[in-house]
């Protein structure tokens, strides 16, 4: 991951972006030495952003399972079946 700082990011955004773009390299951009921000690309950022729904969903099923709000396949299928006729 490369380094940046806030003011390069000021002067020099157009370079930054295009080095980002051309490596696919996340660019972590920092204000007095300290962490404040990260750009990357588009695509990883959607991508990014589609696995963590998946994984939220995931999350979601488990809990309903532990908290014994899930149903069994049969009694599902009895639940749906005016959709699924």
């Amino acid at each position: 991951m490369k380094t940046e700082l806030v003011t390069n990011l000021k002067r020099q955004a157009t370079r930054i972006l295009s080095d980002m773009r051309d490596s696919g390299e996340t660019v972590l951009i920092t204000e007095h030495g300290k962490p404040s921000a990260y750009l990357v690309d588009v695509d990883s950022f959607e991508f990014m952003q589609e696995k963590l729904r998946v994984l939220e969903g995931i999350v979601r099923g488990e809990r309903a399972v532990l908290e014994n709000r899930a149903y069994s396949e049969k009694a599902a299928k009895q639940k749906m079946s005016k959709w699924l006729d």
